[in-house]
């Protein structure tokens, strides 16, 4: 537990992001923290743990794909009352349409883009975890970002 406390809010953030509309992030994060300490004695450094997380959350999900259907789920469904943690209904749209749009990009872009963008990992950590190079990690930030912007302001581009 030593080793997770400090990457709580990290995996918290990965696993909202990564299991919108297919899992309960909060039944995700569960599962991995079970499941990694089953298995922590294979585990060769104290440094790949936040990578033996967020990979062992990566096989869960993939597991769950191919046993059901996606179905959506609430973004915040057990958010606290107080007014100042929780995101105003406004900011609570937008997450639900941006998880929404985040569901209709291929696997590994959606994965790169969260990685990045919304649990704050490197570039290098990246690399890591999709076993990809530097100029692939970038190029396929690029293009889901510009993907992600089509996707967004799509609807909007029409009706005007």
């Amino acid at each position: 537990m030593q080793l997770y406390a400090p990457i709580h809010d990290r995996f918290e953030r990965f696993c909202r992001a990564r299991a919108y509309g297919e899992f309960q992030y909060r039944d995700l994060m569960q599962d991995t923290v079970l499941m990694v300490l089953e298995k922590i004695h294979l585990l060769k450094s104290d440094d790949a743990f936040l990578f033996f997380l967020f990979g062992t959350a990566q096989n869960i999900l993939r597991n769950q794909r191919r046993k059901r259907r996606p179905q959506y789920v609430e973004v915040y469904p057990d958010a606290p009352a107080n007014q100042h943690q929780q995101p105003q209904v406004e900011q609570q749209l937008e997450i639900r349409e941006l998880y929404a749009q985040l569901a209709k990009l291929d696997a590994m872009t959606r994965e790169c883009l969260i990685l990045f963008e919304i649990s704050g990992f490197s570039i290098k950590e990246i690399m890591a975890l999709q076993n990809m190079g530097e100029s692939a990690v970038k190029q396929r930030l690029s293009r889901g970002r510009k993907q992600l912007m089509d996707l967004m302001y799509e609807p909007e581009q029409k009706t005007a």
